[in-house]
């Protein structure tokens, strides 16, 4: 199978109630990166595989997915369409749908209820993505399963609710296998360690998952370089998310494109 570029739309509401795309690190520390709309059409134009849309201040403030921006973004584009943020019900999720997704992803939603998932893709079929995201911890904690670092030390992952402010006490590797036992089609993978750092994907989680499920893992968080993406890739990845490097211009996905191709990796023209 082909190998999937999915640039990522991190979108909240500016101090005006503007829509608008940030970028952070570590879910903080937010900036200005563009306007939603025109970065969609831009991605479509450059090739990108799929598009992701989260909506990344709904669920932590309790609120419903900006379907008008969906809508308007959805019309703009001609390749696949991923939202989250916000889904708390089927009635979120066929309202998304409506609007224009291709693809619904949950996270919050997912751990607080898990049966949604169940429901969710049962009554939409493999469109249904889970979003995991995750911390190191270091601590021995019973049951947890440990992942063995790039320095050689050890850690388990602790899945991150509400945009990474809440801990659950969840091992991701064990969410992960559940997620795919509900009927998730895709898990897209966010190592709150990573994002944003330019310091290239947790390997160490992204393959672990990758081994532990047979849906297709979408590694996000820390892209700076190309070869990052390809190490996400040799390490079990189906997909390569990445937001900072397209939205200030270090890399159009023809590039990279062009980059995974010279290295043997299997691209979508």
């Amino acid at each position: 199978m082909t190998k999937r570029i999915i640039p990522c739309l991190d979108t909240t509401f500016d101090e005006q109630g503007k829509a608008v795309v940030v970028k952070g690190i570590e879910f903080e520390k937010l900036k200005y990166a563009g306007d939603p709309v025109e970065l969609a059409k831009r991605y479509d134009a450059q090739g990108a595989d799929e598009l992701v849309f989260l909506d990344i201040s709904a669920s932590v403030g309790r609120r419903d997915t900006m379907v008008s921006m969906v809508e308007k973004i959805a019309e703009q584009v001609s390749i696949p369409l991923c939202v989250g943020g916000g889904i708390k019900s089927i009635e979120d999720f066929e309202k998304v749908f409506d609007a224009g997704a291709d693809k619904i992803g949950a996270n919050t939603a997912a751990v607080k209820n898990p049966e949604l998932i169940k429901e969710a893709a049962e009554k939409f079929g493999n469109r249904i993505v889970v979003a995991i995201d995750c911390k190191r911890k270091f601590e021995d904690k019973e049951g947890k399963i440990r992942v063995q670092l790039e320095d050689g030390k050890s850690a388990w992952y602790d899945v991150v609710i509400y945009g990474g402010r809440e801990y659950t006490g969840i091992d991701a590797i064990k969410w992960a296998k559940e997620v795919q036992t509900l009927g998730a089609a895709e898990i897209l993978l966010t190592s709150k360690d990573r994002d944003g750092t330019t310091d290239g994907y947790d390997i160490p989680i992204t393959k672990a998952i990758a081994e532990a499920v047979d849906i297709p893992v979408i590694a996000s968080g820390g892209v700076g370089t190309l070869e990052h993406i390809y190490e996400g890739f040799v390490n079990g990845a189906d997909a390569c998310l990445a937001a900072s490097i397209f939205h200030y211009g270090t890399y159009t996905v023809g590039e990279i494109k062009d980059y995974l191709r010279e290295k043997g990796i299997s691209i979508r023209l």
